[in-house]
């Protein structure tokens, strides 16, 4: 018995040795996406961290955000976020109080995942904007998109700084 055993993962084992590197990654599937499958307006729900040099969490994130695709790699966004309870600071529409002049960049691959840019203006008496670069993933016929934070550099610096944030978003529909 155990002897077929060991035969049996021996056979496993070697039968995968034959199967295509494809049938493991997605990177090279054609799921049909492209820039034009990202299209529309998306509500987002952001969640996650800031985190000093050694990982330990020192600025909790949380927000929505209302990010509209046009379908040939740009994008604008409106957002609310907290930190550590405080609404966040920045130029912001009067009336609903969401920061504006949001803008950036996005690349969707042929296998639904990407990546994008958003750069963010400059704070009040500040130099630069802040500027984050993300991936994605897209599911639901483009309808839902799920997204991490690769990098975020802060206003006024060039630097990086570590983070776990991450968001999931979903095209708005036509209220019936």
């Amino acid at each position: 018995m155990i002897k077929h055993l060991h035969l049996t993962c021996i056979a496993v084992a070697a039968s995968a040795l034959f199967i295509p590197a494809t049938t493991f990654a997605q990177g090279n599937d054609h799921d049909g996406c492209s820039n034009e499958t990202l299209k529309g307006d998306y509500a987002f729900r952001i969640s996650g961290n800031i985190l000093n040099s050694e990982g330990a969490p020192v600025v909790n994130r949380e927000g929505v955000a209302m990010t509209h695709f046009d379908g040939n790699g740009e994008l604008k966004q409106v957002d609310f976020v907290m930190a550590n309870g405080l609404a966040q600071r920045g130029p912001a529409d009067p009336v609903t109080k969401f920061h504006i002049d949001e803008w950036g960049t996005y690349t969707v691959n042929s296998d639904c995942t990407g990546s994008a840019v958003i750069h963010f203006p400059a704070p009040p008496h500040g130099s630069s904007g802040a500027e984050i670069e993300l991936m994605f993933v897209l599911s639901e016929g483009g309808r839902t998109i799920h997204t991490i934070v690769t990098k975020l550099t802060p206003p006024d610096t060039t630097k990086s700084v570590p983070v776990s944030i991450h968001s999931d978003g979903e095209k708005l529909q036509p209220v019936r």
